[in-house]
């Protein structure tokens, strides 16, 4: 699979892309443009990976049971092929996970599962459960539940999680979560928020004005909280 790397050195911000897009859309938009300086001065290298949503959650043609297995495999590319790579490439560097819309969901779901394996998270107009419906946008498991689609699901396994130790790595994560005012995901957010919170684990959520599920606003976003 393909990936963009920007700037050699600086904390690594592993940055994953919105719903079905592609690893170059972040550039496109403008959003890696918007945060330039930071790579020059070498605060931050940004690696932009790319998706397989529509093989996975977005694959009506096959069973939910079977999405949340190819999203599984693509789990296990970031952490056995990405990660190593980004760490050869600029090693003893802190790890950054990042993304907008699903892409947020991508880093969260990601830092929650693995916090031992990264120092921050920043999720930008995410949604954190996909068996729900919010607004236009429909439950993507269909009603099915297994155990894998649970443990993917942050909203659903953080509130039960009780095991000591797992909670304390995630609580030394760096959490942000970012969501517009007028977003379909924002009660979503709001309950992930309070659910953190109730476990006593540290976090910054931030509601903007407006909806702010766009590039210009992820641009100021990426801006602020990278």
């Amino acid at each position: 699979m393909e990936l963009l790397v920007f700037g050699d050195r600086g904390k690594r911000v592993l940055f994953f892309p919105t719903r079905k897009a592609r690893f170059y859309d972040y550039e496109n938009w403008g959003v890696i443009e918007a945060v330039k300086y930071k790579i020059e001065a070498g605060e931050y290298q940004i690696i932009c990976v790319d998706s397989i949503d529509a093989e996975s959650f977005y694959n009506l043609r096959i069973a939910p049971k079977d999405r949340i297995l190819r999203h599984l495999e693509y789990e296990k590319y970031i952490l056995h092929e990405v990660l190593p790579f980004t760490e050869k490439k600029n090693p003893k560097s802190d790890l950054i996970v990042a993304g907008c819309s699903l892409g947020a969901y991508h880093a969260v779901n990601l830092s929650l599962r693995h916090p031992h394996l990264m120092q921050s998270v920043v999720g930008m107009s995410g949604r954190y459960d996909l068996t729900q419906g919010m607004r236009t946008f429909k439950d993507l498991f269909q009603g099915y539940v297994d155990e894998n689609v649970y443990l993917n699901t942050p909203n659903r396994f953080i509130t039960h999680l009780e095991d000591a130790t797992y909670l304390d790595k995630i609580k030394q994560l760096d959490i942000t979560i970012a969501i517009g005012r007028e977003d379909a995901f924002l009660q979503d957010n709001q309950f992930l928020s309070k659910i953190l919170s109730e476990k006593q684990i540290k976090h910054n959520l931030y509601i903007w004005n407006g909806e702010a599920h766009n590039p210009v606003d992820w641009k100021r976003m990426a801006q602020l909280y990278f």
